[in-house]
C-alpha cells in the first residue's frame, strides 16, 4: 500500500504521480488524503509555480476503487469531496497527463486542470448514473459550460465513452499527442507554466475562474448533497455489490 502517490519537485514544478497500475490507478481514501495534502502543501509552498498529476502513458486514473467506496459509503465525509474541494480552491496552476482509462474522478479532476494533454488511446467515461449515482466535481456546472447541455447530457448521464481525440474536441483537454509522446511534453509544458512571473501567472488564473468561481463552489455543496444521499440508497449498494458477485 506504499507509495501509491510518489511526488517531486523539480524546477519550480511539483509532479504528483498516481503509481498504483495493478489497480489501473483506481483512488482510495488513503490515496486521495495523499493528494489533498500534496495539494495543501503545493498551495502554502512558494517554490512551487505548478502542479503536474499524471499517471504513465498507458494509464490515468480508473476512477474510484469500487471495494473501498463500499466500504466508505457510510462515513459522514467521503474523502474523494475533500480532493475536489481542494482542486476547486487550489490557486495554482495544473497540467494534466492523460492516457488509458480516464473514468470517474479521472475526468472530472481534469475540468479544475488548465492545461491537459492526453493521448488516441485514452478512455474517458462519467459512469454516475450507471452506479445509481450523480455527477461530482462540480462537472454538473462545468461540463456544460465546455460542451453545452446536449452534450454534457450524453455524457454525464448516458456516460458515453469518448476518446483523446473527442476529448481535446470537446475542449477537455488542449492537445492530443502519441503515448510516447505524453510525459516529456507535459513535463515540457508544466516547466513553461513555472517559468513565467508567478504573480501574473497566478492572478491571471484567478481571473479567468472569477466568472465561474462561486458556481462551482455552489455546484460542489449541491452535488456532495446528492451523491452522499444516493450512495446510501439500495439501488446504488445493489449495483455496487454486482461488481464483487
Amino acid at each position: 500500500m506504499d507509495n501509491l502517490i510518489l511526488s517531486d519537485l523539480q524546477n519550480n514544478v511539483l509532479t504528483i504521480t498516481i503509481n498504483r497500475f495493478d489497480k489501473k490507478n483506481a483512488l482510495n481514501t488513503t490515496m486521495y488524503q495523499q493528494l489533498c495534502q500534496l495539494f495543501q502543501q503545493a498551495q502554502t509552498n512558494d517554490d512551487i509555480h505548478c502542479v503536474l498529476i499524471k499517471g504513465n502513458e498507458q494509464c490515468f486514473c480508473a476512477g474510484n476503487d469500487l471495494d473501498d467506496f463500499i466500504k466508505h459509503a457510510y462515513d459522514d465525509e467521503l474523502a474523494a469531496f475533500a480532493f475536489v474541494q481542494a482542486l476547486a480552491n487550489f490557486t495554482k496552476p495544473i497540467v494534466a497527463a492523460v492516457a488509458g482509462p480516464a473514468v470517474g474522478i479521472g475526468t472530472t479532476m481534469l475540468l479544475h486542470c488548465d492545461y491537459v494533454l492526453t493521448t488516441p488511446n485514452a478512455k474517458f467515461k462519467l459512469p454516475f448514473t450507471q452506479l445509481g449515482l450523480c455527477p461530482e466535481a462540480a462537472s454538473s456546472v462545468l461540463l456544460p459550460l465546455r460542451v453545452g447541455h446536449n452534450r454534457a447530457f450524453e455524457l454525464l448521464v448516458l456516460g458515453t465513452l469518448f476518446s483523446g481525440q473527442q476529448a481535446a474536441q470537446y475542449g477537455i483537454a488542449n492537445y492530443c499527442c502519441e503515448p510516447e509522446e505524453l510525459l516529456s511534453l507535459a513535463e515540457k509544458h508544466a516547466q513553461t507554466i513555472a517559468a513565467l512571473p508567478a504573480d501574473a501567472t497566478q492572478t491571471s488564473r484567478a481571473l479567468i475562474k472569477k466568472a465561474t468561481a462561486q458556481q462551482v463552489n455552489d455546484a460542489l455543496e449541491a452535488e456532495k448533497v446528492e451523491f452522499s444521499r444516493l450512495v446510501k440508497t439500495q439501488t446504488c449498494q445493489d449495483i455496487l455489490a454486482s461488481f464483487f458477485n
